[in-house]
Order: C-alpha cells, then sequence, then structure tokens
C-alpha cells in the first residue's frame, strides 16, 4: 500500500532522535530460553526516558511543527504513559502541553506528567473518553493534539524500537510486542520488514480490550464496546485508520493474554529478571508463556513499558502467585477451644507453608454451634506443596475450602 511509511521514514526519525532517547538494552532470557527450548531477548523499553517508548513518537511529532504550532501549545490524551512521553518531549522542545487522562489513571502516571510540566484535565473511564476531550480542547483553543498513535510522525518514532532491535540482533526471527491502538508495532513492522522481509511480527492485545482481532476481520476497524483489564496502558477501544493499515498490510499474527497471564509474566520478570514492567509491558511476555505464539528463533520480546502503579503491583505479585499455585486462600473450620487455632497454625507450618495473614471467625451462618471459621491466605512452594498441604489439612479432619483467588 503506497500510504504506509517507509524504512526512510523511520531513519529520519532515529536521526532526528539521536542523543534524545536512549538505546535502551537487549538483555537475554535464560528463563524463556528454557520455556521455549529457543533463543528469547528482552527489549527492554521499560529502561526508556519517561518509562516507556512513547517518547520516541511523541518528540518526533513535536519536532516536526513550526515554531508558530508549537506557541499554541499542544494537548494529548492518554492513561499515563503517553502522557509522559508528550510532557517530556514537550518540556525539551519549548511547549506548552496539556494532557486529558481517565479519571482512574493511576497516580504515579498522573503525578509523573505533572512533574515533567504538563496540565492534567481529567476526562471519561477510558483513553477513549480523555481523547474525545482532547479533541474538543484543540478546536477550543487551537493546541495541537498529539495522538497517542494515529499519525506518520508518531509511528515513525515509534518505529525506532525495530531498528534497534535490528541492530542488536540482526538474526532475529520473530518480534512481540503489545498493542493497543497500533503504533508501536506498526513503526516496527515498516522497519523490520524493510530489513528483513521473512521476520514474523506478532502483537498482543488483552483479551478483555482486544480490538483489533475483530477489526481484521471485518477489515475495518471496529469500536469495542466495553473493556476491563489491569493492562491501561493498552486499553484502547478501537485502531486508529493509519495503524490499522498498516497493521493489516504487515503484521503477521495478533494474539490475546488473559490478566492472569499477565500477572504470571510479570512476576517472571521481576523473579528472575529483576524488572519492574506494567501489564502492558509484560503482554509480549505472557504471550509467550501461554504457548500460543507460532515463532520463528531467535525471539524479541518488547517490554514496551514500566510505570506501574505500587499498589497494583502488590495485587498483580499475589494474582501471579496465585495463578502459579503458590498463593492459596483458605477458609477452614474447626472447634471453638482453646489451642485449637495454635493447632491449626502449627500443622501448616509443619507443611513449611508460610502464613501471610489469618482471619478469626465466629459469626458466619454457615457454621454449627461450636465451631469458627479461620480464613487464612497461605505461601507455598506450587501446586504440589499446595495440594499436598490442602489434603493434610483435610486428612487431619479440618474442612476446607478454598476461597476466590486461588486457582
Amino acid at each position: 500500500m503506497s500510504d504506509l511509511l517507509t524504512l526512510a521514514d523511520i531513519e529520519a526519525a532515529r536521526a532526528l532522535l539521536t542523543g534524545v532517547v536512549k538505546t535502551t538494552p537487549l538483555e537475554h532470557s535464560m528463563p524463556l530460553t528454557r520455556v521455549l527450548d529457543m533463543p528469547v531477548w528482552l527489549k527492554c523499553e521499560n529502561q526508556q526516558r519517561a518509562g516507556s517508548y512513547k517518547v520516541r513518537g511523541a518528540y518526533t511529532r513535536i519536532s516536526r511543527l513550526s515554531d508558530a504550532e508549537r506557541a499554541r501549545g499542544v494537548v494529548a490524551a492518554s492513561a499515563g504513559n503517553h502522557a509522559q512521553g508528550v510532557a517530556l518531549a514537550a518540556g525539551m522542545l519549548g511547549a506548552k502541553a496539556t494532557v486529558f487522562m481517565p479519571e482512574n489513571a493511576p497516580l504515579p502516571k498522573v503525578t509523573a506528567t505533572k512533574g515533567y510540566g504538563a496540565a492534567i484535565e481529567y476526562a471519561g473511564l477510558t483513553v477513549d473518553d480523555a481523547l474525545v476531550a482532547a479533541r474538543a480542547f484543540a478546536e477550543r483553543t487551537g493546541a495541537v493534539l498529539i495522538h497517542p498513535f494515529d499519525h506518520r510522525d508518531v509511528i515513525a518514532g515509534q518505529g525506532t524500537v525495530g531498528l534497534e532491535i535490528l541492530d542488536q540482533c540482526p538474526d532475529a526471527g520473530t518480534i512481540v510486542t503489545a498493542v493497543g491502538g497500533g503504533g508501536l508495532i506498526s513503526g516496527v513492522a515498516v522497519a523490520a520488514k524493510a530489513l528483513r522481509p521473512d521476520i514474523r511480527i506478532i502483537g498482543v492485545q488483552a483479551s478483555g480490550a482486544a480490538a483489533y482481532p475483530p477489526s481484521l476481520a471485518a477489515g475495518t476497524p471496529i469500536a469495542l464496546t466495553e473493556s476491563a483489564t489491569i493492562a491501561d496502558g493498552i486499553a484502547v477501544m478501537c485502531p486508529g485508520d493509519i495503524t490499522f493499515a498498516h497493521v493489516s498490510e504487515l503484521v503477521d499474527d495478533i494474539v490475546t493474554v488473559t490478566d492472569e497471564d499477565l500477572s504470571a509474566a510479570l512476576l517472571l520478570l521481576l523473579e528472575r529478571h529483576k524488572m519492574v514492567v506494567e501489564p502492558a509491558g509484560g503482554a509480549a511476555v505472557a504471550a509467550l508463556l501461554t504457548g500460543k505464539v507460532e515463532l520463528a528463533e531467535p525471539v524479541v520480546a518488547i517490554l514496551s513499558g514500566g510505570n506501574i502503579d505500587p499498589m497494583l503491583l502488590m495485587r498483580v505479585i499475589e494474582h501471579g502467585l496465585a495463578s502459579a499455585g503458590r498463593f492459596l486462600r483458605l477458609a477452614v473450620q474447626t472447634g471453638d477451644q482453646p489451642g485449637e487455632l495454635a493447632r491449626l497454625l502449627t500443622e501448616i507450618a509443619g507443611h513449611r507453608a508460610n502464613i501471610v495473614d489469618v482471619l478469626h471467625s465466629r459469626h458466619n451462618p454457615r457454621l454449627h454451634f461450636g465451631e469458627v471459621e479461620v480464613q487464612l491466605s497461605v505461601e507455598t512452594r506450587g501446586p504440589d506443596h499446595s495440594a499436598a498441604l490442602i489434603g493434610a489439612l483435610r486428612d487431619s479432619g479440618y474442612a476446607v475450602t478454598l476461597l476466590p483467588g486461588t486457582p
């Protein structure tokens, strides 16, 4: 298609970004290499300035505005990463930035965006709601809208990630990346397919916010009516026209992952790679762990961002542990007699399980007179250890019920 970007567009963006963005590291992943039985590398855009790849596209777009346009200011809509990228780029280029964010945007992303100098406005509960408000602001004030993905300059800037990957891993067989609106995968696909036509480009969406599969099936962008995922960075309700054209032409496959898959990926990255990555940033790794991706080796997974709310990180870790069979939530019924609670806890400790918290209740209507219910959160070494613990408790005469949050 003649309206697609070219390798020259991506190379021009790289020249523009020289000295502005980091060349992020490409790190070998031994855990994933063992799981997949092929070399796997991680492209660490979570270590980029402002915590994600977004600054690449934002800077490219704003730097190409005229002096008069920059004087009117810029406006953006984002759940956080594009917001930070725009705020940082606008500050470097001397433009005033206003960013519209969903009302439920993660507080650390809001704080960081303010820290880079942008003014924050809240609108709606999704990025798409915020984008409507940002467009209205642009029309009302003359500020230039910096779209989070659907602009050629933005796509060109994001595509420099693809150039770096092939500089660092020239024989890469597959590149896997998260997909929201499609700016990153569009740019990466342009660069990679131009240099290596045989390379596979795989996109990953959260199953609760996956607009691309139905859109590709229909041959045109289709808007979702709702979304629900922990991956706020890729919770986009509808592909862009420009990005959809690129994905349709250049991307080999789009797969989806669940929030459980994302939690497991973040836990692996934290434990084995000592990397803090947000749910959207771990989507590529989540897809690799599911085994549903057709791969050519070696594989490069892009960690697209690392801006995660610490409170969400705590919940994701707990969820990841549960998904891995290493975290149990149990309700155990026992007699209401002195020493019974101590006996129960001693038995659990004897099986080398770690008790995280305990709730002791006499007032559950399910209980008979003289019974109490003890709710426990317990860390184990894995599914086999969990099953052995539950079996031992039941063998000892306890009535054990698994509570929500336990797989």
